[in-house]
């Protein structure tokens, strides 16, 4: 818990809040912040993940802008992802496709 009571992280319905680590293919690690949502694409069946990661020096110091895979890992899972197009703000779009690094809810309630 947080010094206001919430968690270090929210996982929700639609996906994933809060710290994860991000391995480039060169090996380095950046820790961020990331939000993270997901869907069921349906012409596919599979599942499509995506969001942002928090303004990060190091990172855009590394990349300078341009794209990169990486592995993100978040305290629900790993997954292997694109970052991408980096906003006005300095963040990266980050990507992937099937399972995603966070919980996904696969019951429907009654």
């Amino acid at each position: 818990m947080t010094h206001d009571g919430h968690t270090d992280h929210d996982d929700d319905d639609d996906g994933y809040r809060g710290p994860a680590s991000l391995r480039l293919a060169d090996e380095q690690v950046f820790d961020a912040e990331v939000t993270l949502r997901g869907y069921v694409e349906p012409l596919d069946g599979r599942y499509h993940w995506y969001g942002r990661v928090a303004v990060h020096a190091g990172l855009e110091a590394a990349l300078g802008g341009k794209r990169a895979q990486a592995v993100v890992t978040t305290p629900r899972g790993e997954a292997v992802g694109e970052l991408s197009d980096v906003d006005p703000w300095g963040r990266y779009r980050i990507a992937g496709v099937s399972t995603p690094p966070f919980a996904v809810v696969t019951e429907v309630p009654a």
